[in-house]
């Protein structure tokens, strides 16, 4: 039997993509399939304005509206929530980051170490205010411990990863990818955590259509 054909988009600075990534191995583990994961970098002052606060909280730089932040503080609380109850740390970041430069590592690691273990500090390093997704300073020890060769990345980065993270970006707004967590079967798009029993029927028919080999 074939599997479908499925994509897990998620940026690092996303609260909801951090809580989606368990769901996500999830699925794997249930159908016996393997889910591609593919960065996808939000533009989120387009649509909820630019902030910047320091360690005490107080505001450095603002560029967000009453109803955007009202937006971006309920966000944080309903996540924290969940992240209270699975034992995750979840910790507001001070800026609205940059996410791109990690992106490009995480692909890195998928072609030359092992991006599990990337991914997986990332997103908790990140949300625990212990990493900088824009410095890759900050990006060169974790490529290391995904037994991946650092001193190389740059180089990659040049001649080929900028390349394929921006036909990642391409591919994604093209398919009408908007957001996420977001999760593709055969093409069918389906966006939020909320969605995720759709995706797992969407899957178990795509397996139960599919010739035995």
């Amino acid at each position: 039997m074939t599997s479908p054909v499925v994509q897990h988009f998620f940026d690092y600075k996303s609260p909801y993509a951090y809580l989606a990534q368990h769901a996500t191995d999830s699925l794997e583990r249930e159908f016996g399939i393997m889910v591609e994961r593919l960065p996808y970098t939000l533009d989120i002052p387009s649509y909820l304005g630019k902030a910047e606060v320091d360690a005490e909280g107080r505001v450095l730089l603002e560029e967000r509206n009453a109803h955007q932040w009202r937006r971006v503080r309920y966000a944080y609380m309903d996540c924290r929530r969940e992240a209270t109850r699975r034992g995750l740390v979840l910790r507001g970041p001070r800026k609205v980051f940059n996410s791109a430069p990690a992106h490009m590592a995480f692909l890195y690691t998928v072609e030359t170490g092992d991006w599990r273990r990337f991914h997986d500090a990332v997103f908790a390093r990140f949300w625990a205010r212990e990493l900088d997704l824009e410095d890759p300073a900050a990006l060169t020890p974790l490529i290391e411990l995904a037994g991946a060769d650092a001193s190389a990345f740059a180089r990659w980065q040049t001649e080929k990863g900028l390349a394929r993270y921006q036909q990642i970006q391409q591919e994604a707004e093209r398919c009408g990818v908007f957001g996420v967590p977001s999760w593709r079967v055969d093409g069918e798009l389906f966006w939020g955590s909320e969605r995720l029993d759709r995706v797992g029927e969407r899957i178990a028919g795509a397996l139960r259509s599919r010739p035995l080999k």
